[in-house]
C-alpha cells in the first residue's frame, strides 16, 4: 500500500468512525490533493455505520493508562542532531541510574511527534532503553512549528520515503553516539508502522529487532535483508491494514526471518495509542507487556 493512499484512508476511516465530521474530512482530503469529487465519492463510500454518531469535533480522549507509566523516567526532552539534509529535531530519553540495556529508535504517527511520542519515548525509558524518535517534519520546522496540524499527514506524502528513511537512519546514527555499542530496536505506529516496515525491505543492517504496530505493509514485500526479529502487531477490526497481514508474512517466512504475526481480537486501529478515541487499555497493556518481551530476548 503507498504510504499517500493510507494516509488517505487514514481520513475515510475517522470520517466512517465518528471522529471527523464531513466537512473537516473533505477539508483533510483536499489537503492530501484529492479533488471535490473523488473526495465526495470516497466519504459516500464509506458512510458512517448505523448508530455512529458524527463528531462536531474530535472526541476528548479517553481517561489515560498507558502501560509503562509507572516506570516512566518522564517526559521526553528535545534534542537537535544532524541529519541528512539539515537539522533533525527528536524526542530522548535515557535510562536514569545506568547503562542503557539496548537503544530504541521510535518511529511516530502520521500526527508527527506530538506528546504522546514525548511520554512514549519517557516510558521505554523506564524500561532501560536508550530512546529516541524522530521528528520526521523537522525540514518544516518540526511538528510543533505547523499551524494547521491536519498539514502533517500531506508533508509526509509529499516527502519521499527515500528522505524520510535518510532521517530514520540518520536517527539510528545518533542513538549509536548516545548508546555506544548497543544493539538497536525499532517500533513504529501506524503511519510509523509502515515506515518500519520501509526501513526492513530497505534492509537496513543495524536493527536487532522491530516492532511495526499496524502500519501499512509494502505491496511487493521482499525481506531478505532483513537482520532484525519481527513482532508484527495487528488490529482485529482493523480491516484495511489487515488486508497486508498474510501478505508479510510470506514474504518474512521465505526471507527466514524470526517473526511473530500477533493480532488482537476486538481492537481496532491505533489502540495503543491513549490520547486517541481507539485506545483499548488491556490490548496496550498487552502489546506493550510483549514488546518488552521479544526486545528483552534479541536486544540483549
Amino acid at each position: 500500500m503507498a504510504l499517500r493512499d493510507y494516509l488517505v484512508g487514514e481520513v475515510a476511516e475517522d470520517y466512517a468512525d465518528g471522529v471527523l465530521t464531513r466537512r473537516e474530512a473533505l477539508r483533510r482530503l483536499a489537503l492530501l490533493g484529492l479533488g471535490a469529487a473523488a473526495s465526495s465519492a470516497l466519504l459516500s463510500a464509506c458512510s458512517p455505520a448505523p448508530g455512529v454518531q458524527q463528531a462536531s469535533a474530535p472526541p476528548p480522549p479517553p481517561p489515560a493508562d498507558p502501560p509503562g507509566r509507572a516506570q516512566s523516567v518522564g517526559r521526553g526532552q528535545e534534542v537537535r542532531f544532524a541529519g541528512p539534509a539539515g537539522e533533525l529535531i527528536g524526542a530522548w530519553a535515557a535510562p536514569t541510574g545506568g547503562r542503557p540495556r539496548a537503544a530504541l529508535l521510535v518511529v511516530h504517527e502520521n500526527r508527527g511527534l506530538t506528546e504522546h511520542f514525548f511520554d512514549l519515548v519517557g516510558r521505554l525509558a523506564g524500561a532501560g532503553y536508550g530512546t529516541l524518535c524522530v521528528d520526521l517534519l523537522s525540514a518544516r520546522g518540526g511538528t510543533a512549528a505547523l499551524t494547521d496540524p491536519a498539514q502533517a499527514p500531506t508533508v509526509l506524502a509529499d516527502t519521499p520515503v527515500d528522505a524520510l528513511l535518510a532521517d530514520l537512519r540518520a536517527g539510528i546514527d545518533e542513538l549509536g553516539r548516545r548508546v555506544p555499542g548497543g544493539k538497536v530496536g525499532v517500533v513504529g505506529f501506524c503511519f510509523g508502522g509502515g515506515m518500519t516496515w520501509q526501513l526492513l525491505q530497505a534492509g537496513e543492517p543495524r536493527l536487532a529487532a522491530a516492532v511495526p504496530f499496524y502500519g501499512p505493509v509494502p505491496d511487493q514485500p521482499d525481506f531478505h535483508g532483513v537482520t532484525a526479529a519481527v513482532l508484527a502487531m495487528f488490529a482485529g477490526l482493523d480491516d484495511r491494514v489487515n488486508a497486508g497481514r498474510e501478505r508479510a508474512e510470506a514474504a518474512l517466512r521465505d526471507a527466514g526471518v524470526t517473526y511473530w504475526i500477533r493480532t488482537f481480537e476486538g481492537a481496532d486501529h491505533a489502540f495503543f495509542n491513549d490520547t486517541g478515541p481507539r485506545y483499548d487499555a488491556d490490548a496496550a497493556r498487552q502489546a506493550y507487556a510483549d514488546m518488552l518481551d521479544w526486545f528483552g530476548r534479541y536486544l540483549a
